[in-house]
């Protein structure tokens, strides 16, 4: 009970930014479901699944069935998710020398907050008997069912991260403080203290190398799509991004204040960066290799950086930490057992 003169402040409503929803206190509803049709549409249409070692190659052509709905609730400034869709696709794929194409259906009957993603059900059948049928059913039985269920954890992600947005409403007092505290977030590790001997072109900068080695629980290929699929990485980085991911590609995130180039791709295996923070020296980069090792029920990420200027050698390991490493642990659960 407020006291004589004082309003509860769930109930004083004027001048706030959240006047509709007064501390996000009362629940709220949005509505999923167009978005998440059009979301997986373009997760699952012309997925390419392929082998290099066997030659067999699928796409998936189109979606037979997507029936189901999403919605985003939020209860208290805790934000709820329940999604439930059916899935069948079509797809065709070749392998061997022949070409014969072969065509055949997934079905995925439960994709829900009530599964895990990996543990969805990929159920896979051909419309064709013979040994090339029965090679590729057994190819998207395994290799393609996984790329579904990757492509089943990005929309996931993407729904809590960037459908979710501006669900909770900032209180007025918050929101000059939330500015503030994000400014300083950023500047703290996105924008360390510069001696004035290292601004410029021309001038030598003191470098030094930054290693590190992570375990991740997951599979190198999860670990591996965390820091190439757009829209994964949108996820865990919290934010808009650009992202070409070839040799030569360029990526921006966190508003520029992270920068680089694709230099060598390896899927699965490595991948090398030109890598920068806008506040280090002018066109300076540091070189940052990622190596991907599969420890069976987990995944090793080994992290070799050189050419760190050697005055934010701290800022930059506390950056990696903070706002990729633990944030693609929260973001996927991939700080959690592999079942």
């Amino acid at each position: 009970m407020a006291k004589w003169g004082e309003g509860d402040p769930r109930w004083i409503v004027e001048e706030r930014p959240d006047a509709t929803n007064v501390n996000n206190w009362h629940w709220t509803e949005k509505d999923a479901t167009p978005w998440s049709k059009d979301k997986l549409k373009s997760l699952l249409s012309n997925l390419v699944i392929k082998d290099e070692a066997t030659s067999a190659k699928c796409t998936i052509i189109d979606i037979d069935k997507l029936e189901g709905e999403a919605v985003a609730n939020n209860r208290k400034a805790k934000l709820i998710f329940f999604y439930e869709w059916t899935i069948d696709l079509n797809w065709t794929g070749t392998v061997g020398e022949s070409g014969e194409e072969i065509k055949g259906k997934v079905h995925i009957p439960n994709l829900s907050e009530e599964n895990d993603p990996r543990e969805v059900d990929v159920e896979v059948t051909v419309s064709t008997s013979g040994n090339e049928a029965d090679k590729l059913k057994e190819f998207m039985r395994k290799t393609g069912a996984k790329k579904i269920r990757e492509q089943m954890t990005t929309y996931i992600a993407t729904l809590k991260e960037e459908f979710s947005q501006g669900m909770i409403l900032p209180k007025k007092e918050e929101t000059t403080k939330a500015a503030v505290n994000k400014t300083n977030v950023t500047s703290r590790v996105f924008t360390p203290v510069q001696s004035k001997e290292t601004k410029g072109l021309g001038v030598k900068i003191e470098t030094t190398t930054l290693k590190d080695e992570l375990n991740f629980k997951c599979t190198v290929n999860e670990l591996y799509n965390a820091l190439t699929i757009p829209e994964m990485v949108q996820a865990f980085t919290r934010g808009p991004i650009k992202m070409d991911v070839e040799k030569g590609g360029k990526f921006s995130f966190f508003n520029g204040f992270v920068c680089g180039s694709f230099v060598d791709i390896v899927p699965n295996e490595k991948l090398v960066q030109k890598w920068r923070l806008k506040s280090w020296p002018d066109e300076h980069y540091s070189t940052v290799t990622f190596t991907f090792k599969d420890k069976g029920d987990s995944a090793d990420l080994i992290v070799h950086q050189t050419g760190v200027p050697t005055s934010n050698l701290e800022e930059t390991k506390q950056g990696w930490h903070r706002y990729y490493w633990e944030s693609i642990r929260q973001t996927f659960g991939f700080g959690a057992p592999i079942l």
